[in-house]
């Protein structure tokens, strides 16, 4: 009898943790919002965001108008075809007119035992007209070869 009831106290509380961890995961998921674009970083959030959002018009506004600008075309073709992991803004760095912004990622996927680990990129950012616009990042939410002479 007190087998059934230590059995029964831990699957209620096994039970509990999955309810609070779902409801934080999606809590968390549908706080995310657009930000006010006065800096570096919140160019790169919503940037990110907008891809996220499937908002791509929205997210080639971020770039930069420099020579070789991918067109829209080529821009949705390119991220259409790239999945990405959630990203976190990292360390920013300012020098008068230029920016970085650090991306920190978190990749959860993968393996029996959801193998965990982060590695960072950097984006790359200058201002024109008094905005910030990307201008390079790594890897990911970019395609290798954007303004890139052809």
């Amino acid at each position: 009898m007190k087998e059934d009831r230590f059995l029964t106290g831990i699957l209620i509380g096994i039970a509990l943790l999955v309810v609070a961890s779902l409801t934080l995961f999606f809590l968390r998921k549908d706080t995310q919002t657009y930000i006010m674009e006065n800096s570096p970083e919140a160019v790169v959030h919503n940037y990110i965001f907008a891809l996220q959002q499937e908002e791509y018009k929205r997210a080639y506004v971020y770039l930069a108008d420099e020579q070789n600008k991918p067109t829209y075309a080529e821009f949705l073709r390119d991220v259409l075809n790239n999945n990405s992991d959630d990203a976190q803004i990292g360390e920013v760095d300012i020098w008068d007119d230029t920016a970085s912004v650090e991306l920190v990622f978190t990749n959860t996927r993968g393996g029996i035992f959801f193998d965990y680990y982060e590695y960072t990129e950097t984006a790359f950012l200058i201002q024109q007209n008094g905005e910030w616009k990307i201008t390079d990042m790594d890897n990911h939410y970019w395609y290798w070869d954007w303004y890139e002479e052809k």
